[in-house]
């Protein structure tokens, strides 16, 4: 049952986006792989609830208090910049971003395998370059504290580090499995699906 329902899912999401047919890492590798997707995702989901919880609790705050919760809005807004750096690392992985699709249908296995493999390299390129100044920029906040919640800035500012990272590690992730799909037999990378 929850091998008819993979390949349910596997066959919508080709649909979808092209690059989905590359395969992924399986075994003990794509399991552990696996998990930090869903630490990743659930710790995005969860900075999602906080975001509604705190919205909930400052519209509550208006219509039922003399006054309003300040430090609400900036809670949120916090919240919401930890959700995109914390869920950043799985978009590329699973290709949900946002991208526009002009020919990837009309490549074979071999050559959606070389394409992620370019555009991994380039985001993992551009991820290493941009990280040790995301951590520079991060440590700008070690002297300031927001305004309302009295949080040193670091914690925020260091959002930049945990997305430019997770990007570095998922696009090295998705540049060796497009490697390893490019040298396989053509039978094998099309037929085969995770």
């Amino acid at each position: 049952m929850d091998s008819d329902y993979k390949a349910a899912e596997q066959e919508v999401l080709e649909q979808l986006d092209a690059l989905s047919s590359v395969p992924t890492f399986q075994g003990a590798l794509g399991r552990l792989i696996g998990w930090v997707d869903t630490l990743f995702t659930f710790l995005a989901v969860l900075a999602l609830l906080g975001i509604a919880g705190t919205v909930l609790l400052q519209i509550s705050a208006r219509l039922f208090l003399p006054f309003s919760l300040a430090w609400t809005e900036e809670l949120s807004r916090y919240l919401f910049i930890y959700m995109v750096a914390l869920a950043a690392g799985v978009v590329l992985r699973q290709h949900r971003n946002v991208s526009v699709e002009l020919f990837h249908h009309h490549l074979g296995p071999r050559a959606r395998a070389a394409y992620q493999v370019l555009i991994c390299l380039m985001v993992a390129g551009f991820a290493g370059l941009v990280l040790p100044y995301a951590w520079q920029y991060a440590q700008n906040g070690a002297w300031q504290t927001s305004p309302t919640l009295k949080v040193p800035m670091l914690y925020i500012f260091f959002s930049t580090v945990v997305m430019f990272a997770l990007l570095l590690v998922y696009g090295v992730i998705g540049f060796l499995e497009g490697l390893v799909a490019i040298f396989r037999s053509p039978e094998r990378t099309s037929a085969e699906t995770p």
